[in-house]
């Protein structure tokens, strides 16, 4: 891997990681529910990367690091699979083993879901990358 998508990659990441901490706070003081705020996060990032991967597979993103910052990056940092699968384990403990599994598939649908939306939104042309 070369030093410049290291950086891209590293930059992008402290950027996700730092708005995925900035969103779940805010979301938790307004609802007090830490698993809505993981889901929250992992929906819109997952929106994100369909659109992403829609518009640098369409050839609209020219530039090099573009994936690398953006995807591995911001959007890698931004979503979150351990807090997901803790917040299950937290849920299923707590003694709501149903709410845990329903949390668990309405995620994962909610996210695919989101993909398959954002790469349908980022092959609209004149996309914005």
């Amino acid at each position: 891997m070369s030093a410049p998508v290291l950086v891209a990659v590293a930059a992008g990441g402290a950027v996700g990681a730092v708005a995925r901490w900035l969103i779940e706070r805010g979301t938790i003081a307004l609802l007090d529910a830490e698993p809505i705020a993981t889901l929250l996060v992992n929906v819109i990032g997952c929106l994100l990367m369909g659109v992403l991967v829609a518009r640098v597979l369409a050839g609209a993103v020219r530039w090099p690091l573009a994936r690398p910052f953006l995807g591995a990056g911001v959007l890698g940092g931004f979503t979150t699979f351990s807090a997901y699968s803790a917040d299950a384990v937290v849920l299923a403990r707590d003694g709501s083993p149903i709410v845990a599994g329903a949390y668990l598939v309405g995620t994962l649908a909610l996210c695919l879901a989101a993909v398959w939306f954002g790469g349908r939104v980022g092959r609209v042309r004149g996309a914005v990358a």
